[in-house]
């Protein structure tokens, strides 16, 4: 996934208001998450994020991603 589209953008800004859920897929492995912030690192968008279960943080880069979807 090299870039979101404008719908993806909203979606995902909503749930970084609503503290809502994303489910998003990198190298294969799927991800549930809560994402807290959304900024960019060295020229590349960043989504910091927390696991639901452990609490572990997480940095996702989104040229990174193979899919995203708010649930």
């Amino acid at each position: 996934m090299s870039q979101l589209t404008h719908e993806q953008y909203n979606r995902l800004e909503a749930a970084l208001s609503g503290s809502r859920r994303i489910r998003i897929s990198r190298r294969g492995i799927e991800y549930v998450v809560i994402p807290l912030a959304m900024r960019t690192h060295e020229r590349r968008e960043v989504i910091d994020a927390r696991h639901p279960t452990t609490g572990d943080a997480m940095t996702l880069f989104l040229d990174e991603l193979d899919s995203l979807e708010v649930v």
